[in-house]
């Protein structure tokens, strides 16, 4: 039968019947197939896995700490669980005489039903390398776990010092948990399982959107925007033509950076006829929470002696407008006051600029 149950059947429950109606769901890969890993953690709780330990106790010889792990097979064939109680030691080869090697060690399950092997058992054991000038990984046998690769230079033996464990090591390790558990990785390169599913990464964590590993909470972003040009009136209406705008933006949480840069060029249009009632107002990047008298500042220049500061303030929770505030500071006198316009502080050209920065607060959604 295509649908298979455990502890159902009066008679008949078979073995992979009952792996694969497991009763403790761990880390999907499909609908009916769980991620192969070891389950993390530590007694002093200070790891993220400390299952499948392993280190160098001899010259030739290391030892594999106890630990729990998920072997899947095949969808139909189901997940082994696997349980290593006492310590194993693992004794390797000495090196070749010309060429050094890389051996792998797994943690590997024979299941005579599938395989043919003529074993039904878990083993932990070494994959030998194949000794070369740029000695390669093994690869993994089918339905195991790889767990470290060790590198065995050319005539390594107990005679010569034998491996030099503490940097013959790399850890190869991958964890399960539990559905919906936020799983501990180090160097996973895996896809996630399922939109919203989270990991936790170089002491982050990170969601799967259905795509890509996101971190999260999103990292906020410094973003490009074009603030809209317009005036109080509706009249004489602007228009940046060839102006160089440089205008960005960054929220994190309720708080709005912005930061902004105009040069008004040649073809820039300032609003034919515009008068000292024709205030300019520019679109804010994100919808204040209310409206403030000063979220900012702002450089006004015409040239080097002459320019003046302005204050930023929302006259709507979408605009702003600039509220000259300062003299020059060569105390030449400006055209005009109150707030920016086409003929004030002064009549605009191509080439002057207008430079500012703001922070306020954002509107909730």
């Amino acid at each position: 039968m295509n649908v298979r149950s455990a502890w159902l059947q009066v008679t008949g429950q078979t073995r992979s019947d009952t792996r694969v109606a497991s009763l403790g769901a761990l880390t999907p890969t499909s609908p009916v197939a769980s991620r192969s890993g070891i389950l993390p953690g530590s007694s002093d709780g200070k790891w993220r896995i400390s299952g499948f330990t392993v280190t160098g106790s001899t010259a030739m010889g290391a030892t594999v700490y106890p630990g729990r792990a998920l072997i899947q097979g095949a969808e139909a064939q189901g997940a082994y669980p696997v349980a290593l109680t006492q310590p194993v030691n693992l004794t390797f080869a000495d090196g070749h005489a010309q060429f050094g090697r890389v051996d792998l060690i797994v943690l590997r399950v024979y299941d005579d039903e599938y395989d043919a092997s003529g074993r039904t058992e878990a083993a932990v054991e070494i994959v030998r390398g194949v000794p070369a000038a740029t000695p390669a990984v093994p690869a993994t046998p089918p339905l195991a776990l790889p767990l470290y690769t060790v590198a065995v230079p050319a005539g390594t033996s107990a005679g010569t010092g034998g491996i030099a464990w503490t940097t013959a090591l790399l850890g190869l390790r991958t964890a399960t948990v539990a559905l919906g558990g936020i799983l501990p990785v180090t160097t996973d390169t895996a896809i996630g399982a399922y939109p919203g599913q989270y990991r936790d990464i170089d002491g982050g964590l990170q969601r799967w959107d259905g795509t890509a590993w996101l971190s999260y909470p999103p990292k906020p972003a410094w973003q490009n925007w074009t603030p809209v040009w317009t005036t109080a009136t509706g009249s004489a209406t602007p228009s940046f033509g060839n102006a160089e705008v440089n205008a960005r933006w960054i929220q994190q949480g309720p708080t709005v950076h912005m930061a902004f840069a105009i040069t008004f060029g040649t073809t820039t249009n300032f609003g034919a006829g515009a008068n000292t009632n024709d205030n300019w107002r520019f679109t804010l990047p994100v919808k204040a929470a209310s409206v403030i008298k000063g979220i900012g500042f702002a450089d006004l220049t015409l040239d080097l002696r002459k320019r003046v500061t302005a204050r930023l303030r929302c006259t709507s929770t979408s605009i702003f407008e600039m509220e000259i505030a300062s003299g020059t500071p060569a105390g030449e006198a400006v055209a005009g006051f109150g707030l920016a316009d086409a003929v004030s502080p002064w009549t605009w050209a191509a080439g002057h600029t207008i430079t500012g920065t703001a922070t306020y607060e954002a509107a909730t959604q």
